[in-house]
């Protein structure tokens, strides 16, 4: 059922373990990640950046696709759809298509200028029961074109924010989207441990879950992180599934070419994925 992610964070937070979001790009990708919750009686958050929501022809075709999924497969654990690092005119438009939850990233404007734009989307948010997570430092990685190292946010800052009233809060501790380069310095707990000092019991939000190391992943569940967002992860094992098969010669096989064939491998990876991460996350059996 729909849901924002309010809930199903705070129940998180208070059981130490968290739920994933994971981005959906298309049809395979939301039905095997809403199979795969029900499956595991797991919640579950569907992220939605704004390219993803443009090429999936807009916001709406977007939530009307996941609400008709919910009905049509019988889908009973909480299911948040939920804008990933939206723009101020993004929230908008996913508050109009009908989302349950949205994140707004403020985090390259100046902090003040952050800090009045969440201000009102807070309270547009709980006007129509909505969720709002909020962003303080970028997290690093490419995100829609914008590549960064991963930084570290400003505990005052966050606390600025938190007090707002959002929902949940992610805060940049070092983590990256996409693939971590060889490099990569590890998640920042200090900085972790003291955002959470400021923030309290505010629900606290990694990006970038792909490639972090199961450890370190268990250290910030255990430290305050209530919602981990996976996507690269998802996208790999589909093309590896889809370049498997086709490689072998099977869309050449009968009618192997019909994409209910062709994609079948690549939407099943992508069930494994998500199972895996759900178990890693432990919310498996927590809706």
């Amino acid at each position: 059922m729909l849901v924002n992610a309010k809930d199903m964070l705070q129940k998180a937070r208070d059981g130490k373990y968290a739920v994933g979001q994971f981005n959906i790009n298309n049809l395979e990708w939301t039905k095997a990640i809403l199979l795969t919750a029900q499956e595991l009686n797991s919640p579950v958050i569907l992220g939605v950046s704004e390219g993803a929501g443009k090429y999936m022809a807009g916001f709406k075709t977007v939530a009307d696709m996941v609400n008709a999924m919910i009905e049509e497969l019988k889908i009973t654990v909480p299911v948040a759809t939920h804008l990933d690092h939206g723009s101020y005119e993004g929230c908008y438009k996913c508050i109009e298509a009908g989302f349950s939850s949205i994140m707004f990233d403020g985090s390259h404007y100046p902090i003040e200028e952050n800090v009045e734009k969440t201000k009102e989307l807070v309270k547009v948010c709980a006007e129509k029961g909505l969720s709002l997570e909020a962003e303080v430092g970028s997290i690093g990685g490419e995100e829609d074109g914008v590549v960064g190292m991963g930084e570290c946010a400003d505990p005052d800052e966050c606390k600025a924010i938190a007090d707002l009233g959002v929902d949940m809060l992610a805060a940049g501790i070092g983590n990256i989207h996409g693939k971590y380069p060889a490099n990569w310095p590890g998640l920042s707990f200090e900085t972790l441990a003291a955002v959470k000092e400021k923030t309290g019991d505010m629900p606290l939000v990694l990006h970038g879950g792909t490639g972090i190391p199961e450890d370190m992943i268990k250290k910030a569940i255990s430290l305050g992180v209530a919602k981990i967002n996976v996507n690269t992860e998802c996208q790999l094992a589909f093309a590896e599934a889809t370049r498997k098969y086709i490689e072998a010669g099977k869309d050449l096989e009968g009618k192997g070419f019909d994409p209910r064939k062709l994609l079948a491998p690549g939407t099943e990876a992508i069930k494994e994925t998500v199972k895996t991460k759900m178990e890693l996350f432990g919310s498996v059996g927590k809706a």
